[in-house]
C-alpha cells in the first residue's frame, strides 16, 4: 500500500523577534523564579545561546508558606535583563491583574498547569492579545487542553503556544509523567505550536537533557527549561534546574534538529 507524508498546517507565534512554529526548535530558559540577581542570571543564561528567557515573578506554590515570587518588586529586574540581553521575556500570570501589571515588561505570558482551566484568566488573556504559553493541566486530557486554548483564541488572540509539562499518574519516581505522545497528538487537530517543559516532568535536573532530546525527536517546536547558574542556590525548584553547561548542550541539540527534521508521519494514500 502506498504511503504519503502527512503535512501539518503551520501556525507561527511571534514572541518579540522569536518565531515559534517555524523550522527551528526554540529554547526558552532561565531560573524558575526571578531572584534579586536575575539580571546577571539572565546574562549568563543568554550567553548559552537560548532564544528567550523565563522571567516569572508571580509563583503559584503548593504551600502558602513557600516563596511566592517577588511580584511588583521584580519589574526593574525584568527591565535590566531585557536591556542587557535583548531577549524576549516570558512570565507566568495567575490573574488578569497580574497580566496588566506585567503587560509592558514582558513579551509573552505563561499560564501554568494549575490555571489551565481558569476560564476568566484565559478570556482576559484573549483580549490582551499578547502571546500566551498555555501549559497542560496536571491531569488534563489533550482535548481539555485544546479546549482551554479555545478560550483564548475565541477572544481574538491566536498567539497561543501549547506546552506539555507532564501529567500526574501513578508513577512517583518522576515529578510528573512526560507525555511525549501528546506533542504528536495535539499537533494533528491544532495549528498551534507545541513545546515541552522537561524540567517539571523530570523533577531532577540530571534527567532533563535526555527528556529534552526526546521532545525534539518527536517534533516539539521548542523547549521551556529551568536553568540556573548555581541550581543548588536557586530560590525555587533548584533540584530540577540544570546548570549553564547542560543548557548549552541542549541548545546545540536544538540547533541540530533544524538540520535533521523529525521523521514525517506516514499515512495510507
Amino acid at each position: 500500500m502506498e504511503v504519503q507524508e502527512q503535512t501539518r498546517r503551520r501556525h507561527m507565534v511571534a514572541i518579540g523577534p522569536l518565531l515559534i512554529g517555524a523550522a527551528d526548535a526554540v529554547v526558552i530558559a532561565g531560573p524558575c523564579s526571578v531572584e534579586p540577581s536575575y539580571p546577571e542570571h539572565a546574562v549568563q543564561v543568554a550567553a548559552q545561546g537560548v532564544d528567550a528567557l523565563r522571567a516569572c515573578v508571580f509563583k503559584p506554590r503548593t504551600r502558602p508558606d513557600a516563596f511566592q515570587g517577588l511580584g511588583r518588586r521584580a519589574l526593574p529586574l525584568l527591565e535590566q535583563a531585557r536591556a542587557r540581553t535583548g531577549l524576549p521575556l516570558v512570565s507566568e500570570v495567575l490573574s488578569a491583574e497580574d497580566a496588566e501589571i506585567l503587560h509592558d515588561h514582558v513579551d509573552a505570558y505563561q499560564v501554568g498547569a494549575r490555571n489551565m482551566q481558569n476560564v476568566r484568566l484565559l478570556e482576559a488573556l484573549g483580549e490582551l492579545r499578547k502571546p500566551v504559553i498555555l501549559k497542560r493541566g496536571l491531569a488534563a486530557t489533550i482535548d481539555e487542553w485544546l479546549a482551554a486554548s479555545d478560550y483564548i483564541t475565541c477572544r481574538g488572540n491566536h498567539q497561543v503556544v501549547l506546552c506539555e509539562r507532564g501529567i500526574r499518574t501513578f508513577e512517583t519516581s518522576t515529578r510528573n509523567t512526560l507525555d511525549l505522545a501528546a506533542v504528536i497528538v495535539a499537533q494533528e487537530p491544532s495549528q498551534l505550536p507545541v513545546i515541552v517543559d522537561p524540567s517539571h516532568a523530570a523533577g531532577q535536573g540530571r534527567w532533563v537533557p535526555r527528556l529534552a532530546a526526546a521532545a525534539l525527536a518527536v517534533g516539539a517546536d521548542g523547549l521551556l527549561i529551568e536553568v540556573h547558574p548555581d541550581p543548588s542556590q536557586a530560590w525555587t525548584d533548584g533540584q530540577q534546574a540544570i546548570g549553564l553547561e547542560a543548557c548549552a548542550q541542549i541548545v546545540r541539540t536544538a540547533r541540530l534538529r533544524a538540520a535533521t527534521p523529525p521523521v514525517p508521519d506516514l499515512v495510507p494514500s
